[in-house]
C-alpha cells in the first residue's frame, strides 16, 4: 500500500490530449501561474516584468472574463500586440444548450479535436453548482451511469476544465461589470462538484491546476470549501486530493456489499469496500464542517433495504460524514428503476435517526436529459439520423 500512494495511479487506457500544432498561437486559459509567467517570457516579455505582466493578464482572464488582448487596457499597445501574436484566450465552444422548466442548464460543449463534454448549472436557494466533467468518457463503466456506456476518449486538460467554468459563467452574465469590485458582486455560480463524464483522479494533474486557477483569489475566487471532487474510489489517489487541492470530498459509494458494489462500481473489484473505507478515515480533511459525501443512488431492489441502510451505517461509523441519497435518473435502456419514494425515504429514516445527515436529492432537470452524458448520447444519435438520411 506504501508504494501505491508514493506513485500516481494512471489508468488502463493512455488518454493524451490533442497536442498543438507548430505555429499554433498557445491558449492562456488553463495555464497555472508559473506556467504563464513563463509562457509570456518566452513570447519576448523581459523576465523582470514577467511575473506583473503575468499578474495583470491573469486577472484580466479570471477576473473580468475578457477575451480579446485589445480590451485589456492596462496594457501598452504593443505589449498587446505581442500577446495577439503568441496566444489566444479560448474556452470550449457551446454546441447545444438546454435550460430546464426548473432553471437547471445543461451544455454540450465541443473542445479539441472535436470531441464533446457536457456540464450542468443547478439554481437553488442559497447558491448555483456547476457539474464539471473532467474526461472525455470514462474507463469505470459503473452500470447506472450513462457516461459508462461511452468509451475513454481523453482527458481534458486544464483549460478546457477551468473553461467550462468560463462557459457558465458567460451564459449566467456573471462577470463583473466594467468598474465594479468582483467580490460586490452576487455570486450566481458558487459551487463546484467535479461529478460530470469521467473520474477526476485518473486526471489527477489537470483537475488540480484547474481548482487551484478556479481558487485563485485573482481570479474566480472560488473557496476550496466550495469545491467537491467526487470518485468512485481511486484509493491511492484520496490522500494527495487533500494534500494537493484541499476541496471537499464525496465518494460514490452506492453499495454495502462487494458482491452489490463490483457490479454498479466495478472499480470496486481493485480497491473493495474495505480498502476504500480505511482510505477515507484517514482523509486529513474529513472534520464535522468538512464532511465526507457518500453518494448513494437508490435503485429499486438492488441496494434500498433496510438492511442496506444499517450495513451502511456500520461501515461508516466514526467517519465525519453525510450521505446523499440520489433517485436514480432513468435513461433509455437503463437496467434499473428508481425506487419508490417510500423505500427512499424509510431508508432515509434508518440513516437519519442513526446520527447521519440524510438528504435526498431532488431530480433536476429531467426533461433536458439532466443525467450525466445523456445529451452527449442524444446528439450522436442525431448525427448519425442525419448521416443515414443523407446516404
Amino acid at each position: 500500500m506504501t508504494d501505491m500512494l508514493q506513485n500516481p495511479i494512471t489508468q488502463d487506457v493512455l488518454t493524451l490530449p490533442r497536442k498543438v500544432e507548430e505555429g499554433d498561437r498557445r491558449n492562456l486559459v488553463g495555464l497555472t501561474r508559473d506556467a504563464l509567467r513563463e509562457a509570456l517570457i518566452g513570447a519576448g516579455t523581459p523576465e523582470r516584468q514577467a511575473k506583473m505582466r503575468a499578474g495583470q493578464v491573469w486577472q484580466w482572464i479570471y477576473q473580468k472574463g475578457v477575451r480579446d488582448f485589445d480590451a485589456m487596457t492596462n496594457l501598452a499597445k504593443p505589449y498587446r500586440e505581442l500577446l495577439r501574436e503568441n496566444f489566444v484566450v479560448e474556452v470550449p465552444e457551446i454546441v447545444r444548450r438546454e435550460v430546464s422548466s426548473d432553471g437547471t442548464r445543461k451544455y454540450l460543449l465541443r473542445i479539441a479535436g472535436g470531441h464533446e463534454v457536457e456540464a450542468v448549472y443547478i439554481p437553488e436557494e442559497s447558491r448555483g453548482t456547476l457539474c464539471v466533467s473532467s474526461q472525455v468518457g470514462c474507463t469505470l463503466t459503473c452500470s447506472f451511469c450513462h457516461t459508462g456506456t461511452q468509451r475513454l476518449v481523453r482527458n481534458l486538460t486544464a483549460g478546457e476544465i477551468v473553461g467550462q467554468i468560463m462557459v457558465a459563467r458567460d451564459d449566467l452574465g456573471e462577470w463583473p461589470a466594467p468598474g465594479r469590485n468582483p467580490k460586490d458582486e452576487q455570486r450566481l455560480l458558487s459551487n463546484i462538484v467535479l461529478m460530470g463524464m469521467g473520474e477526476p483522479l485518473y486526471n489527477f494533474d489537470n483537475v488540480r491546476d484547474a481548482m487551484k486557477i478556479a481558487m485563485d483569489g485573482e481570479g474566480i475566487s472560488l473557496s476550496r470549501r466550495r469545491i467537491t471532487l467526487s470518485t468512485s474510489g481511486v484509493v491511492p489517489e484520496i490522500a494527495r486530493t487533500a494534500a494537493e487541492i484541499g476541496c471537499l470530498l464525496a465518494v460514490s459509494f452506492h453499495a454495502t456489499t462487494d458482491e452489490v458494489r463490483d457490479k454498479l462500481v466495478p472499480i470496486n473489484k481493485r480497491w473493495n469496500i474495505e480498502t476504500l473505507i480505511a482510505a477515507l478515515r484517514e482523509y486529513p480533511k474529513a472534520t464535522n464542517s468538512e464532511r465526507i459525501t457518500f453518494e448513494y443512488v437508490m435503485l429499486k431492489g438492488v441496494n434500498d433495504s433496510d438492511e442496506d441502510a444499517h450495513r451502511l451505517i456500520e461501515l461508516i461509523r466514526g467517519i465525519p460524514a453525510k450521505i446523499n441519497l440520489i433517485p436514480f435518473n432513468e435513461w433509455p435502456g437503463a437496467p434499473y428503476e428508481r425506487s419508490s419514494n417510500n423505500r427512499i425515504r424509510a431508508f432515509a429514516d434508518i440513516v437519519y435517526k442513526a446520527g447521519y445527515a440524510s438528504p435526498i436529492r431532488t431530480p433536476r432537470g429531467e426533461d433536458i436529459m439532466a443525467a450525466c452524458g445523456q445529451l452527449k448520447s442524444d446528439s450522436e444519435r442525431e448525427r448519425k439520423s442525419r448521416r443515414r438520411a443523407e446516404a
